[in-house]
């Protein structure tokens, strides 16, 4: 499996063909919500994680907003969860914000992911808020760079 920073038209379609999967057919979530202006700006890097015979697992997509990195639309394809894939998107979306130098993350975790990304060391630092009617709760996590 492999991570890939979406540089074309393929990746970006592979992604949000998994958002759809994920999102708006399995979760229900209004198509007009799912999609949004980040998803047209250079300035978002999405990436993909691919099984080895070409077929798209996961997804995330990262953007720099007030300093901190903003981490969004974290999904895994119901067939692929459990395998490291979406650990793998985490992983190659804090690579990102390393090379970019920043320090602080933060992202809008389902209640039911949050376990997910406890494992990764974010630590929840909100209450409850619903985003396309389903329960989130703000997470954070800070950056260490090894010397």
């Amino acid at each position: 499996m492999t991570v890939k920073k979406v540089t074309d038209e393929i990746g970006k379609q592979d992604a949000l063909k998994i958002r759809n999967d994920v999102f708006v057919t399995e979760q229900n979530v209004d198509p007009a919500l799912e999609w949004d202006e980040f998803d047209e700006m250079d300035s978002v890097v999405m990436f993909v994680d691919y099984a080895e015979d070409g077929t798209p697992l996961a997804t995330g997509r990262f953007r720099v907003k007030d300093g901190y990195g903003k981490v969004e639309r974290i999904c895994t394809q119901k067939t692929a969860r459990g395998t490291g894939s979406g650990r793998r998107i985490m992983e190659a979306i804090e690579f990102e914000a390393k090379t970019r130098g920043l320090t602080k993350l933060k992202l809008g975790a389902q209640v039911t992911a949050i376990p997910f990304y406890e494992k990764l060391g974010y630590e929840t630092c909100s209450d409850i808020f619903l985003d396309a009617d389903i329960e989130h709760k703000e997470m954070k996590k800070t950056l260490t760079y090894e010397v």
